[in-house]
């Protein structure tokens, strides 16, 4: 799995380093499900960002502008639309094997995470592209999806935007 350090070799230092567990579980106790370990580090550390100007993260702590349970609930109600449906592999939604919006790009794709049906199985991730409309199934963990982008490698939003991050990669706090 992928590593927090690993992650803030490429990215940076963190400057938001939440500490407090209230956020994650009023919002995990409000959907039914426990969010993987490695997506709550990434975010406790970086909170509400913006990646390369292109992926946004966002924190569960209600007071911010942008945050996730916000994010979540209300494209849970989107992709669970009958005609949405037909453009995912698994139903949008909080039980097992079901898929979870949890990030979003300016590029028009959604990132899910798709709930494991066994407990002891990992969580994978699901990039749905809004423009074909089609989506890719990556066999991995949130922070191995999140290194393997910063890294550059094709995890469906970075191939056609590499110019975005010309320096490396790189966060801004959104507002």
């Amino acid at each position: 799995m992928a590593t927090l350090s690993e992650i803030q070799a490429l990215l940076g230092e963190p400057r938001f380093n939440w500490s407090d567990p209230a956020p994650w579980i009023g919002l995990e106790r409000e959907l039914g499900i426990e969010f993987p370990a490695d997506f709550h580090e990434i975010v406790d550390a970086y909170g509400s960002v913006s990646i390369n100007g292109q992926l946004y993260l966002k924190h569960p702590a209600g007071h911010l502008l942008h945050d996730l349970g916000t994010m979540v609930k209300r494209e849970l109600e989107f992709w669970g639309e009958e005609d949405m449906a037909e453009f995912l592999p698994n139903p949008a939604g909080t039980k097992p094997g079901e898929l979870v919006p949890v990030a979003t790009a300016t590029t028009g794709e959604m990132i899910f995470l798709r709930i494991p049906e066994e407990t002891s199985s990992p969580w994978r991730v699901v990039v749905q592209e809004m423009d074909s409309p089609s989506w890719t199934l990556y066999e991995m963990t949130f922070g191995e999806w999140l290194l393997a982008y910063l890294k550059g490698r094709d995890v469906t939003l970075c191939v056609r935007d590499r110019d975005r991050a010309p320096d490396g990669p790189f966060y801004e706090f959104l507002p």
